[in-house]
Formats: structure tokens, sequence, C-alpha cells
């Protein structure tokens, strides 16, 4: 019954976790990587995991706590490669990225605090209302409405430091 119920879980949830975790990751193997762990704390917990379509919302929390992990381990290894660098008798070199309006719009994003972006992401890429991104971001559906708010209003912002008017 267990093993028939996880089963179900990951078969109807696997693509959304799988892409949530992608467009945050941005690599398919680090994305994979979160989708492995969050499935594994889905069996650990299944007893925890709420039926029908609050489940998908947990596993959204899920999946946002374990890309927070990530991305914290992402960043101690880049701190490790920067001090190993500074040691290194090799230049760097200086790579410069072009800017089209997809680049920028990326780039306006990027600067963001992740609080922003998970918000943004919730409702925007993943189509939920503010009152579902709430429970996954552990708030209350005015939090959410505040926060989501004042998200877009930073994001029009970076947008127009970037020359792209709304």
């Amino acid at each position: 019954m267990r093993s028939a119920r996880f089963e179900r879980e990951y078969a109807a949830h696997y693509k959304s976790i799988f892409t949530y975790a992608l467009r945050r990751t941005t690599d398919v193997q680090d994305a994979g990587d979160v989708v492995a762990e969050v499935f594994l704390t889905a069996w650990r917990r299944l007893d925890d995991m709420p039926e029908g379509p609050q489940g998908l919302l947990w596993l959204y929390g899920v999946a946002r706590r374990t890309l927070a992990n990530h991305d914290r381990a992402r960043r101690r290894h880049e701190r490790l490669a920067a001090k190993v660098q500074a040691h290194s008798a090799s230049p760097l070199l200086d790579i410069s990225a072009a800017h089209d309006s997809a680049g920028s719009v990326a780039a306006a994003f990027g600067r963001l605090r992740p609080d922003d972006q998970d918000i943004l992401g919730l409702v925007a890429v993943e189509g939920l209302t503010p009152a579902e991104a709430a429970e996954v971001l552990g708030c209350t559906a005015v939090n959410a409405r505040v926060r989501l708010h004042r998200a877009r209003a930073r994001f029009a912002r970076e947008l127009g430091a970037e020359g792209i008017d709304l």
C-alpha cells in the first residue's frame, strides 16, 4: 500500500518537480540530484505528505528547501575554488557575455533576492495562486500576496535598470 501510494505520487508529480528544479539549477544533473532527494524525503515522510493537490505543494516546499541546501553547498564550493584560484599562478580569462533582451531579463531576475525569486517563480512559472505559494513558502496567504506585490515592484525596478520598460 505504501509503495503503491509513493509510485502514484511520483508518477503524478515527477515532471513538475523536475522542471521546477531545472529552472532553479539550470543544470540537468543538479536538477536530477535535487529531484532524487525530494522523492527520497517523500518516501521517508510519506505519512506526512498530504493527499491530492496538496501533495504537490508539499513536494514544492521540500524541493525549495533541498535547492537551498544545494545552493549553500555550491557557494561553499565556489569560495573554496576562489581561494585555490587566488593561490594559483594562472590568470583568469575575462569572458564577457552578450546582453540581449533575454539576458537582460535574466540579469534583472538574478539580482533579486532569493525570496523574491521564489515567490515570482512559484506564481509566474509554476502557475500557483498566491494562496498555494503561501503554503509552499510556509506563510499566510496575505503575507504571500504582500511578498508577491513587493517582489514584482523590485523586479520592475531591476528591469528598468536594464532598460526594459513595462
